[in-house]
């Protein structure tokens, strides 16, 4: 049943974010600053997606089923509720997070921030899970899923990091500073998210492919490490100010490697996923 609610709900908020894209491009609505619906189109696109990933992942973690119940219930109404107040907000003309220039406003500022400790804590709780024994799963997708989950982490405590650094300008009453540097580690908290659904897939999709488990195992590290590296270089820059054109030899170097790995294990999986479809069909090793 909570499966099934994270499910519809997250393709609910994921069609609620496309439908706040279609209204962007076609009003001709800015893409920049507080007041933009492009924040109504990346909580509903984004939530939604990690809510049906999340979901998905869960199923191979050792849960007993009320506990999975209750985690994937909270995750799913957190989600919900971030999402709702962010597009309410934004039909209102409105800054959604560091806003308390009104009771009402200063109401959603903090149930955002509160919803966004809870995801914290949710996901720290899944990823304790995560790194629990299951011989049920093969070892490259639990792999896949621990460095998955790890990674969401990371990028939820940078989230948590930027409403706890904007509300602190707000209730300074700088509210402009926290609009204009609320938001400073955006691509740090963007390039992280998306692990916990591109490596536990890569590592899915291996499984259809005639491969010893050892030899997947070596394709998901490689994309791992690509991503892993990628994503240092991201948050070196962010936390250091630094702009990618102004990147040391050494980092753009880096960067041409990590970029490498992740379309190596792409090529590497994709060229063995065409090979398992063959006329005898798919097989297992």
């Amino acid at each position: 049943m909570a499966e099934r609610a994270g499910y519809v709900v997250g393709i609910i908020l994921a069609t609620s974010g496309l439908a706040h894209l279609g209204i962007l491009v076609i009003g001709g609505g800015s893409w920049e600053g507080p007041l933009s619906m492009r924040k109504a189109t990346t909580f509903g696109l984004s939530f939604g997606l990690t809510l049906v990933t999340l979901v998905w992942v869960a199923s191979f973690l050792r849960l007993s089923d009320r506990s999975r119940r209750a985690l994937l219930g909270a995750f799913t109404v957190a989600c919900a509720l971030e999402t709702v107040l962010v597009t309410l907000q934004a039909w209102r003309g409105v800054p959604s997070h560091f806003n308390i220039e009104t009771a009402f406003d200063a109401m959603v500022a903090r149930m955002l921030a509160a919803g966004g400790f809870a995801l914290v804590a949710i996901i720290g709780a899944l990823t304790f899970t995560a790194f629990r024994r299951n011989p049920a799963v093969p070892g490259s997708l639990r792999f896949a899923i621990r460095i998955g989950f790890v990674m969401l982490s990371a990028s939820l405590v940078v989230g948590a990091l930027m409403i706890a650094k904007g509300m602190s300008l707000a209730f300074a009453g700088n509210p402009q500073a926290a609009y204009a540097t609320g938001g400073t580690f955006k691509p740090t908290h963007a390039v992280t998210m998306p692990a916990i659904l591109v490596l536990p897939l890569l590592a899915w999709t291996l499984s259809f492919v005639n491969w010893t488990e050892w030899r997947r195992l070596r394709v998901v590290i490689l994309c791992a490490a690509g991503y892993i590296t990628l994503a240092a270089l991201v948050a070196a820059e962010n936390f250091t100010g630094l702009s990618p054109s102004d990147a040391p030899l050494a980092m753009s170097a880096l960067l041409a490697v990590a970029l490498f790995a992740l379309v190596a294990s792409g090529f590497l999986a994709a060229n063995g996923l065409v090979r398992a479809f063959t006329p005898g069909g798919i097989q297992h090793s």
